[in-house]
């Protein structure tokens, strides 16, 4: 019942599901950064810092931005997948890299809001480089990722399924 209800509330609200989702992963992704580096003492203020970043920016500039690419290249035949990966990981990629560091460290209080910028950002884009691309299936909104989070088994049989008739729609052979 509780599975349906999130879906439902999912896809009736996207933007808000969306927003709430970034939120709730940056901040559980700070905290479990913070437990893997063994902190003495969990620093709340940092995550709640991250949080509000992703709210207030990745949540709704991810939502806006994946569907005026779906809007302006539609489908996913390789020519458009490659036309929307290539904008969002030359232009999207390094605003929210960018937005992110300097909005921490704006939140933070630091006197120069770039330093954390300046030492991680180049290093992040690389990384996100080498991981996003192969990541990013789906539509791009909460619904995909909520998808995942409520039955994660499901979700990756019918990405699974998907995969399979793409592939029977080009006429190519069905991996196994």
């Amino acid at each position: 019942m509780r599975r349906l209800v999130l879906r439902e509330a999912a896809k009736r609200f996207p933007w808000l599901a969306n927003v709430t989702l970034y939120g709730g992963l940056f901040a559980g992704g700070d905290l479990a950064h913070q437990l893997l580096a063994h902190k003495e003492r969990l620093d709340w203020t940092h995550t709640r810092n991250v949080a509000v970043v992703a709210v207030t920016f990745h949540g709704n500039l991810n939502y806006f931005w994946m569907r005026a690419l779906e809007r302006r290249f539609p489908g996913k035949s390789a020519g458009m997948l490659f036309r929307k990966l290539l904008l969002d990981q030359s232009f999207a990629s390094p605003l929210a890299t960018s937005v992110f560091y300097t909005g921490v460290s704006f939140l933070e209080g630091k006197e120069d809001v770039l330093e954390d910028w300046r030492e991680k950002f180049f290093n992040t884009w690389k990384t996100g480089l080498m991981y996003w691309p192969f990541m990013q299936d789906g539509d791009g909104t909460a619904g995909v990722a909520l998808a995942f989070i409520v039955d994660p088994r499901k979700t990756l049989e019918e990405m699974r399924q998907a995969r399979l008739d793409r592939k029977q729609d080009r006429g190519t052979p069905e991996d196994n």
